[in-house]
């Protein structure tokens, strides 16, 4: 029997060793391994701080080289440590190194979530904005309801948040919100999110108590910050600056600092405000703008962005998911035809079943 437990274990492993393998060519690591050696070569020559900006991008492309390779490491490690153990180990310690085996397993089959984040921007961070729809308050508080989902998943998840723009609504709930996340495959993750949510629930602004039905509008946009990738022509834009309303100290409503870019070929606007200078408002905006645009390739299957036609990224006839508070509970995907009975905990940001089912897909 000891012998046959010893036979299970060591086969186990060795499949084990064949999916860590298969994963590790895949998601080709030796590669991504050599490419963070060349950036920590590069960080580390303090020529490189004479180009500010240019710094901070390395950095921040070995930090997320280093996020996706070292759990591989580190599994490739403890997959050899517990090939070793086992060759070396007495029957005492085989129910032991079979509970590690479990433990390893469990952990590879996460991170083979990574060979799910195949396309073009999937690894990339992401942009966040959530626009309440028509309906008043109700739609304002809603949406409101979605930034705190969303915050909650991005905090279970140890992701990093940067406010962008937030403007409030007069009574409750917010009109308009903007974030950055930040993270290893962030996009791929969010990009499920994109579309309009739909919430139907008793009104609590309502003296009548009424069920009301309300709209908010999710885009997630891909964060690219090469020029390269999403080639805009200057000529496609208009560029028009304004006195800007939100926070920046004495300047506020005395420089024009915000700026509102438009696509004039598709017609996309994007307006910002909330940075202290007009040219990081601008920045800021041409980000979100090759975000928008890049979304609108993959939906639309185009070439390139020359060939978009014009449009927003997300309809607001484009439904993804109801969210059903009252007369009964439920949360169900139009897409995948996922649901779940417990509204109170998505709403708390506990939507990876969904974001999982969409994956699979």
């Amino acid at each position: 029997m000891a012998q046959d437990f010893t036979s299970n274990l060591q086969k186990d492993l060795k499949k084990l060793q064949q999916e860590l393998q298969s994963a590790w060519q895949k998601l080709n690591i030796e590669q991504k391994i050599l490419s963070a050696k060349e950036l920590e070569a590069e960080v580390a020559e303090p020529e490189i701080w004479l180009n500010p900006e240019n710094a901070r991008q390395k950095n921040e492309q070995l930090a997320r080289l280093s996020g996706e390779i070292e759990p591989w490491k580190l599994l490739k490690t403890q997959i050899t440590d517990l090939d070793e153990l086992l060759a070396i180990s007495d029957q005492d310690l085989q129910s032991e190194l079979a509970e590690q085996l479990k433990i390893i397993n469990a952990q590879l089959q996460k991170l083979k979530q990574s060979l799910k984040f195949t396309g073009k921007f999937d690894r990339n961070n992401a942009i966040l904005r959530i626009t309440a729809g028509v309906g008043g308050v109700e739609a304002m508080d809603w949406a409101s309801m979605l930034e705190r989902m969303y915050l909650r998943w991005v905090e279970r998840n140890n992701f990093k948040t940067q406010l962008i723009e937030r403007t409030i609504g007069e009574e409750a709930g917010i009109k308009t919100v903007v974030y950055e996340i930040t993270g290893n495959n962030v996009y791929g993750l969010l990009k499920s999110e994109h579309g309009v949510h739909r919430l139907v629930r008793l009104s609590p602004f309502n003296a009548d108590n009424l069920r009301q039905t309300s709209f908010a509008l999710v885009e997630i946009l891909p964060i690219i910050e090469n020029d390269e990738e999403i080639k805009i022509d200057d000529k496609d834009l208009r560029i028009d600056v304004y006195h800007s309303g939100g926070h920046g100290g004495q300047s506020v409503n005395t420089t024009n600092s915000a700026v509102r870019i438009t696509h004039l070929p598709t017609n996309t606007v994007v307006a910002i405000q909330n940075e202290r200078s007009q040219l990081q408002n601008k920045a800021k905006a041409m980000e979100i703008l090759r975000g928008k645009l890049a979304r609108m390739q993959q939906e639309q299957q185009a070439e390139n962005i020359d060939r978009l036609r014009a449009g927003e990224s997300a309809k607001w006839g484009q439904q993804i998911r109801n969210y059903v508070l009252q007369p009964y509970k439920l949360v169900k995907d139009t897409r995948t035809k996922h649901e779940s009975k417990d509204p109170d905990a998505i709403l708390d940001g506990k939507i990876d079943e969904f974001i999982d089912a969409f994956l699979d897909m």
